[in-house]
């Protein structure tokens, strides 16, 4: 069986049960696979997981590239266009989502179930080369030493994202998505030009002219 088809197996069953397979033996059973068959691709049902929700996060930044304006948008928008094509494919697997990030439990941000790890990696590195684009058109402030925290703080926006999707109980999830246009409209008035700009800007200039 190939991993693709191992993985959406996987995630029917856990959709279905409300819970992951008690053992890989069992799984791999319904499968009619030998549980050898099953370790050649996965170490545990831990790593299955990672990389079901780094699927998520590779197949809603290959669907918003996808977009003919793709190419025409500012990092704003495709940061946006991931966020809302990302919120699309959890709503169509919501009920996975719910379990992997266990509602019942209290996260936060600063304790992100380990089950993201793999899906923020490769996130952090999409952001990065988003930012840098936005510093190249001027839309991101080149700002010396902070701009490499500059990812951090929408590595913090996405896990809130996720928080909020998991709570949020508003018809369609539509209190999600607004949240994710306050929340990018916030972390590009963070990360581009603004007062705090203007002022040091003319501070060089009085220091130039005395």
């Amino acid at each position: 069986m190939e991993p693709t088809t191992l993985k959406a197996a996987y995630l029917d069953y856990v959709r279905r049960h409300g819970h992951a397979p008690r053992t890989v033996f069992a799984f791999a059973e319904t499968q009619g696979l030998s549980e050898a068959e099953f370790y050649r691709h996965y170490a545990s049902f831990s790593v299955l997981d990672r990389e079901i929700w780094a699927d998520f996060g590779r197949d809603a930044r290959a669907q918003a590239a996808q977009e003919p304006a793709w190419q025409g948008y500012g990092s704003r928008e495709k940061i946006l266009a991931f966020y809302y094509t990302l919120l699309e494919l959890l709503k169509q697997n919501r009920s996975y989502a719910l379990l992997a990030l266990g509602r019942s439990q209290r996260w936060r941000p600063a304790l992100i179930p380990k089950v993201l790890s793999l899906f923020e990696q490769e996130f952090l590195v999409f952001v990065n080369e988003l930012l840098r684009e936005g510093r190249t058109t001027g839309e991101v402030a080149s700002r010396p030493v902070l701009q490499d925290g500059y990812g951090r703080i929408f590595l913090r926006q996405l896990q809130f994202l996720l928080l909020y999707f998991v709570r949020d109980e508003s018809a369609n999830f539509e209190r999600t998505d607004a949240a994710v246009e306050k929340a990018v409209t916030l972390s590009f008035d963070l990360v581009g030009r603004n007062t705090l700009d203007s002022a040091l800007d003319f501070g060089r200039f009085l220091l130039q002219k005395s």
